[in-house]
């Protein structure tokens, strides 16, 4: 009889068709597996209308200097203001010492004529006054939390009240000259 292979298992043979068939049914088991549990992942990621209002466009050659706009941007007020020379000169002197949350004008905005913030104080939440023309600005020039009495300046710091820290920048970027994108 001629020397042939035992398929069977026995000593010396590490692989046999067991082995195979083990192999084989373990890898068509964590492929259905990855397949039955795809819907679940997915049905986790954001719908198209979250997606949305993750960004936001703002047109800005309507705004004049001096005057003020509000956005919404995620369900939240955002505040973009065109600065005057006289409120960039401002924000631009205060000395970090005074800031109760140090930053300077410049770590706050991309351009200096344009200032844009969350417009929540940071202290609870409300929204401040200063966007309308004869809301009450504050004794800095910037916007006024009634609630508590937190006071802005023209940069968005906090400078007198309870909120322990500035209004929040936005991630955003400037398209061109008078197109933002918040978000």
């Amino acid at each position: 009889m001629a020397d042939t292979e035992d398929t069977r298992a026995g000593p010396g043979h590490s692989e046999t068709r067991r082995d195979f068939l083990y192999l084989a049914t373990g890898a068509f088991g964590a492929a259905g597996s990855a397949v039955a549990l795809w819907p679940l992942i997915h049905q986790m990621s954001p719908a198209a209308d979250t997606l949305a209002l993750a960004t936001t466009e703002v047109d800005l050659s309507p705004i004049e200097q001096g005057q003020s706009i509000t956005v919404v941007w995620r369900g939240k007020p955002v505040f973009i203001r065109r600065r005057t020379q006289e409120e960039i000169d401002e924000a631009q002197a205060v000395a970090l010492d005074d800031l109760p949350d140090p930053q300077t004008d410049a770590q706050r905005t991309k351009k200096p004529e344009w200032l844009i913030v969350v417009g929540v104080c940071t202290h609870l939440g409300c929204i401040p006054k200063g966007q309308a023309t004869g809301d009450r600005k504050g004794d800095y020039g910037g916007w006024f939390c009634p609630c508590h009495g937190s006071h802005y300046d023209t940069s968005g710091r906090i400078r007198k009240g309870p909120a322990p820290e500035n209004l929040p920048v936005p991630t955003y970027e400037f398209l061109s000259d008078d197109l933002v994108r918040i978000g």
